[in-house]
């Protein structure tokens, strides 16, 4: 059995000033710092033989503070990197619907069709991160394995390791930074979701979402 621990990054910049940084390298806030020394005690006694991460520096601050009491060299591999967001990159989000009114139809209401210009689909980032992980499990059969990557990669990977096709993404949730989500695989790549969005090392202060004006709007709406 292979074990899978996938990592959001932590906080970053660009999700208190709210702005879209998919490729963009933004580097962690100071609440993210928080939460990092969260997640470094949370890895202390969780045993974990490998470590990779998409190389923007926030998700390898996050690798790099799980994998402190381990040692371990990280890997980065782009595979892992969060959906390229073309011209809605470093766009506030505030603006974005005036901006690119059909691609942030998209974006909210069927995703499987987001493709902004410049930038990568959704069902790129669907097979790309999925692909990406697989191969890594490939590589480290019967290993523990940590992955640091971003929001909108593992939202797809989870989707597809659920079992939904891409048309379906909209019914899984967002996930909080440096939440975990831990999935076992058999000899023959079979998945088994055993949690996800794990983020009980945060409380109130150092958690992110229960913070953002747009995520207490979809939790009023039952979403």
């Amino acid at each position: 059995m292979t074990k899978l621990y996938l990592v959001r990054h932590a906080e970053a910049q660009g999700n208190i000033d709210r702005y879209f940084h998919g490729v963009t390298d933004a580097d962690i806030s100071k609440n993210g710092a928080c939460q990092l020394e969260r997640l470094k005690e949370r890895f202390k006694d969780i045993e974990i033989d490998a470590v990779y991460s998409s190389p923007l520096k926030r998700a390898l601050k996050t690798a790099q503070a799980a994998n402190f009491y381990h040692g371990l060299p990280i890997k980065t591999d782009e595979g892992l990197i969060e959906i390229n967001g073309g011209h809605w990159e470093c766009k506030r989000w505030e603006d974005i619907p005036k901006l690119y009114p059909e691609e942030n139809e998209a974006w909210e209401k069927r995703p499987w069709l987001f493709e902004p210009v410049g930038g990568e689909s959704m069902r790129h980032v669907y097979d790309r991160i999925w692909n990406t992980i697989l191969n890594i499990i490939k590589e480290n059969m019967g290993k523990r394995i940590l992955v640091a990557s971003h929001g909108c990669a593992i939202r797809n990977f989870a989707c597809r390791a659920s079992g939904l096709p891409i048309e379906r993404l909209n019914e899984m949730d967002w996930f909080e930074n440096t939440s975990i989500s831990t999935f076992e695989f058999d000899d023959s790549l079979n998945v088994k979701v055993i949690s996800l969005n794990d983020a009980s090392h945060l409380d109130e202060e150092t958690s992110t979402l229960p913070k953002q004006k747009w995520w207490q709007e979809l939790k009023k709406k039952g979403v």
